[in-house]
């Protein structure tokens, strides 16, 4: 049997991809260099989640499976989610929050709007 690579076709699927691959380098960022991605170095569970993100935007750049696709934007909004309840609770800045929140959001919506049917 041989592996093709799947190559995105379809704007949904480029919207999607995209959102695969910019996991995976967030997920790089995190597990390679925290204190860049703004996390404290210390924090080794920022180590643990980069490779999380990265491994599960891989898989879906290699197998482009909707349901890969799909866990991967319900991971991301739950993100979303979590960044809401730390505006609404948490201290610090605001500002940042809410692109933290924008970011997410965005994340979210290119692999759901792919799977969900929203774009072709």
């Amino acid at each position: 049997m041989d592996f093709v690579f799947p190559w995105p076709y379809s704007l949904g699927e480029w919207l999607a991809w995209t959102g695969a691959v910019l996991t995976v380098l967030l997920g790089l960022l995190h597990l390679i260099a925290p204190g860049i991605a703004g996390v404290a170095p210390s924090a080794h569970s920022a180590r643990a989640l980069g490779g999380f993100y990265a491994g599960i935007g891989l898989s879906a750049i290699v197998f482009a499976q909707p349901l890969i696709y799909l866990a991967m934007g319900i991971g991301w909004a739950l993100a979303a989610l979590g960044q809401l309840l730390s505006l609404v609770f948490d201290k610090g800045s605001v500002a940042g929050k809410l692109i933290w929140l924008a970011a997410t959001l965005l994340m979210a919506a290119l692999p759901l709007a792919f799977v969900l049917g929203l774009v072709d």
